[in-house]
């Protein structure tokens, strides 16, 4: 079985205009995007965090770094928490045991402009990749480079995967047609891949509502900057906002002025290739 990748870029030309065009864009409300995935390599026995906050603005203003008051991450079963730190203007890092995030539920915590935002996520594991190589197969323009990839899927329940194939490439698929076999595939760069780039394969565990979460990014952000550049505000993560709750098992939900974003906790089996 093969997934076959492409996309198909359109270019508009405008070749004279003597008259000057004003456009008013809708001037929106700042608003806090959150990039909270948490890559677990279970081979490991500490596990780094790396979050990056910003803040959304008007159409064609720059994305502005966010500083929060305070970011951390508890462990409902364990009590224990991760506090981040700030090592750039808006990257918040930490590292923990790894079993820290493999066991129990996990809440993100953050402050930011006297509002609080929470989000809840738990351990998602993944198969690892049996299978990484070169292929000879192209596409239309025949200078694309394929890679062929293979997992072995876990049968003992309903699976979802996010592959990031590098240079903000990703891709999602669900084990509904190949479920508990293996499943190979191909998947094509452009010519901008050279002989001598090492290029690395990541795959992730995801359960369904980051699935469809990152299919829906996937597919509005067209390929061409990834997923995580620009928050698109009709696709909304799992960052809600609690300000004014008291008990974080029992956290009240302001979904008028919720973040942009996802926290999820993956499982991550990573394999590199030299292209030749």
């Amino acid at each position: 079985m093969k997934n076959i990748i492409f996309i198909l870029a359109l270019c508009f030309f405008s070749l004279s205009c003597e008259d000057v065009i004003e456009v008013n864009t809708p001037s929106v409300e700042p608003k806090l995007n959150i990039d909270a995935l948490i890559r677990v390599d279970t081979s490991n026995t500490r596990t780094s965090v790396r979050v990056l906050a910003n803040t959304t603005n008007s159409f064609f203003n720059e994305i502005e770094p966010a500083t929060l008051s305070q970011i951390f991450i508890i462990n409902l079963n364990t009590e224990e928490s991760l506090l981040l730190s700030e090592s750039e203007e808006g990257v918040y890092v930490g590292a923990e045991n790894t079993s820290f995030f493999t066991s129990g539920e996990l809440i993100l915590y953050i402050t930011h402009l006297d509002q609080t935002y929470a989000a809840r996520a738990s351990f998602i594991e993944a198969s690892p990749i049996t299978k990484l190589e070169q292929g000879d197969g192209t596409l239309f323009e025949g200078t694309e480079t394929e890679i062929i990839v293979a997992f072995e899927d876990e049968p003992s329940k309903e699976n979802f995967y996010l592959f990031d194939f590098d240079f903000n490439e990703y891709l999602v698929t669900e084990d509904e047609f190949y479920e508990g076999k293996e499943f190979e595939f191909s998947y094509f760069y452009n010519d901008d891949i050279t002989s001598g780039m090492e290029i690395t394969i990541n795959l992730l565990g995801v359960d369904e509502a980051f699935f469809n979460y990152m299919n829906l990014l996937i597919i509005q952000s067209g390929g061409n900057q990834g997923p995580f550049q620009t928050p698109v505000a009709t696709v909304k993560g799992n960052i809600t906002n609690v300000t004014g709750s008291t008990d974080i098992n029992n956290l009240t939900i302001n979904t008028e002025n919720a973040a942009f974003g996802y926290f999820a906790v993956c499982q991550t089996f990573s394999k590199s290739i030299t292209i030749e």
